[in-house]
């Protein structure tokens, strides 16, 4: 079952995790690696439910028969193509759910209860990402972002030094941002087939080309964190290279605003956002062992 678990995806779950270990490591200095291990496998498992558990109510909805596949949205296509795995899709969305409670349980015995409201909101966008959350636009704006940013950044961080930390949260926000805009984007091309089936995300509601303006200034508010966590030495100065892909994201802003229509020509620009959302919080991450 490798096509629901959309593997060349979960890459973006290393690129977080190693931001909440750069993030530790700055405020403590020490790490235990086998706490590390079992953070990284308990938000893999998170990354692969929500993959899976997505791909399952797609189909049982009907909504992967109507959606226009393009290599960074739509689903794999996998259960359509195979239906008799539908059933094995949902066990593994629901084993690798399982994973992930039992390892945020393990870490509130040995870290303690303040751990506890990032694994309920977790936990909760796991499963109710695709049955709900997709129905409401702001939340189905910021579940994604939340997920990948305060949720796995702080909790790395949280589990490898035993509290919070303003230098977590101000890494946070940068994939915050960043895969906020990643589902943003990825829902252009599924607009009239999300429609048909009754959800409610942003470019449904309020368009694409306000959905644009949206993910510009999202976009601007990621590079905005980087340098705001320097000058204020939550950051080392070396995080600054995170702004790197500043080169390719005002080209891809101003693709977006060209070509939201035109879902051929967008695709080039939601592979740039990709590499955007992967490249920048490892050279923040890479900049904190660095600096």
């Amino acid at each position: 079952m490798l096509g629901p678990m959309r593997i060349p995806f979960l890459i973006l779950t290393p690129a977080c995790v190693l931001l909440g270990l750069g993030s530790a490591v700055r405020t403590s200095g020490n790490v235990n690696i086998f706490y590390l291990f079992l953070v990284f496998i308990g938000a893999l498992s998170a990354h692969i439910s929500v993959n899976t558990l997505n791909e399952y109510f797609d189909f049982k909805s009907g909504l992967d028969f109507k959606t226009k596949r393009t290599p960074f949205s739509g689903g794999s296509g996998t259960l359509p193509e195979r239906p008799e795995k539908a059933y094995t899709g949902l066990i593994t969305g629901l084993i690798t759910f399982a994973v992930t409670a039992f390892i945020g349980f393990y870490f509130l015995y040995v870290r303690g209860l303040l751990l506890l409201p990032l694994g309920l909101v977790g936990l909760f966008i796991i499963f109710a990402y695709t049955i709900w959350i997709v129905n409401h636009p702001l939340l189905c704006l910021i579940a994604p972002g939340l997920g990948f940013g305060p949720l796995m950044v702080m909790g790395t961080d949280f589990v490898l030094t035993g509290g919070y930390s303003w230098t977590a949260f101000i890494s946070s926000l940068i994939p915050f941002f960043l895969v906020s805009n990643l589902l943003l984007l990825n829902q252009f091309p599924d607009v009239d087939a999300d429609r048909s089936i009754g959800r409610k995300h942003l470019p449904i509601v309020v368009g694409k080309r306000i959905s644009t303006i949206i993910y510009g200034i999202f976009l601007l508010l990621t590079y905005v964190v980087i340098i705001v966590g320097v000058y204020f030495k939550y950051l080392p100065w070396a995080c600054l290279t995170g702004l790197a892909t500043a080169v390719i994201a005002v080209p891809t802003v101003v693709g977006i605003f060209r070509y939201s229509e035109n879902i051929e020509k967008l695709t080039p620009y939601m592979g740039l956002n990709v590499i955007i959302n992967i490249a920048t919080p490892l050279l923040v991450a890479i900049g904190f062992f660095v600096g």
